[in-house]
């Protein structure tokens, strides 16, 4: 029998385009020879962003901690999951929607937070707040991003008013500021806070560190930061007694590189000290490495927001959250971004989802491709977060690169799903398609 690819246009999810849309739209452009402009195929998207991005940006955000060797796990795990689809099921009409802390969403994806996207595109967090409104995925903010969260907001809302956005906070050594910058996320219309465990410290990075680049000593990734006037306030207390690089005219240009960064007058910050004095407050209180759960009755006392943890690998710790009132899990391990060696978040999930059973579970860390989101779904996750490849696709094509990276995977996730028999996100977690693991893969 020969196939008829572009015979299905039975969409159920509003004025987006189905599945067959999207392939027919990539397919109909190739007969003039046009291809798409941010490739289709995962090792093709990250080559290309590498070839597009400098080398210090392209190591920051593909980049894993130590020997990387958690980045190969993450994919190990996915692969060792294999779909046995199963044939006759209805599937002319699908239903790839959730529900999520009271919003309904057309796609079971986030937008992981990423930071310093300045680093692969000049309108950074923007054109990917932009790209997210659209399609109506969430966006988490960063908070590392270069761009503040209230101006994402009015992008995304000169979009599509109300659009979904969380907040990811990283625990300041400073109450006030942790106080300021969740306060800044209720008035900006965010729908949950994401507080990221794992980054109390910095990870080894090998990547960074044989390049000697760290892009907040240039004033970048900082935004939050800088927009923040509780964080402006400290900085005329800001000790400037730690250690200062050699003088350089290298030296010199990265001080006016944190100065042009700086919101205002550039000279107004070189002249002032303030440029300077940000970035070392900011290394002062980044992040706060004895936070402990009774903490968080503290931060439940100053938000209304549900309080999503990011980073739990263990089903004591899911548990622990349960016990602590927390309202969602993020399983992560950072990309492989903080500790070389660690478990794979795939591996976690089932563990994590048994621990919290009531709980939201979203699924991040090796996410590439619509197998994989269906393969998290299938084992548990109310939803996945989407990282690199949205980063490669700004590289790429700003705006619409994103874009373009977010219809790929929904296509891909949508096709998945009706050819092993799933008509809606039900029947996946449902198990009425099984997933088998094949040992031939080592752990």
């Amino acid at each position: 029998m020969t196939d008829t690819p572009f015979s299905d246009e039975s969409d159920s999810q509003g004025p987006r385009a189905g599945t067959m849309a999207r392939q027919q739209a990539i397919y109909t452009a190739g007969m003039s020879g046009q291809k798409p402009a941010v490739p289709v195929d995962y090792a093709a998207l990250e080559a290309a962003a590498e070839q597009r991005m400098s080398r210090e940006a392209f190591a920051y955000i593909a980049g894993g901690a130590g020997r990387e060797s958690t980045m190969s796990a993450n994919r190990r795990a996915f692969e060792r999951w294999r779909i046995v689809p199963r044939m006759l099921r209805n599937v002319d009409r699908r239903d790839t929607a959730i529900e999520l802390f009271g919003r309904r969403l057309n796609q079971p994806f986030v937008l992981c937070p990423i930071g310093v996207l300045e680093m692969a595109h000049g309108e950074a967090d923007m054109a990917v707040a932009r790209a997210a409104a659209a399609r109506g995925v969430p966006m988490l903010f960063s908070n590392q991003a270069s761009r503040p969260m209230e101006d994402c907001v009015a992008a995304m809302d000169a979009v599509a008013p109300g659009a979904p956005r969380w907040f990811q906070l990283y625990w300041s050594k400073s109450d006030a500021l942790v106080e300021s910058l969740v306060s800044r996320a209720e008035a900006c219309g965010c729908e949950a806070l994401v507080v990221t465990l794992d980054t109390t410290l910095l990870g080894w990075r090998s990547r960074d560190l044989d390049m000697a680049h760290l892009p907040f000593l240039l004033g970048q990734g900082i935004a939050q930061y800088t927009s923040d006037p509780v964080f402006r306030e400290s900085l005329a207390g800001t000790d400037d007694s730690g250690p200062r690089p050699k003088i350089t005219t290298r030296t010199l240009r990265n001080v006016l590189a944190a100065a042009r960064h700086y919101p205002g007058s550039s000279l107004r910050a070189l002249t002032s000290g303030e440029a300077l004095a940000a970035v070392r407050q900011f290394i002062a209180t980044y992040s706060r490495p004895n936070i402990t759960w009774a903490d968080l009755a503290w931060l439940r006392e100053r938000t209304r927001l549900p309080i999503v943890l990011k980073g739990v690998l263990d089903g004591a710790d899911a548990k622990l959250a349960v016990e602590h009132g927390v309202d969602g899990l993020i399983v992560s391990n950072h990309g492989g971004r903080q500790v070389d060696g660690a478990r794979a978040s795939l591996d976690a999930l089932p563990e994590i989802k048994a621990a919290a059973p009531d709980l939201p579970v979203i699924l991040d860390s090796g996410i590439r491709g619509g197998a994989d989101v269906f393969k998290a779904l299938a084992l548990g996750a109310t939803a996945v977060g989407l990282g690199r490849p949205y980063a490669y696709g700004l590289a790429l094509a700003g705006e619409n690169g994103v874009g373009e990276v977010l219809d790929n995977l929904a296509a891909d996730f949508e096709l998945t799903m009706a050819l092993a028999g799933c008509a809606d996100i039900a029947a996946v977690r449902a198990g009425e398609t099984r997933l088998v693991r094949d040992e031939t893969i080592a752990g």
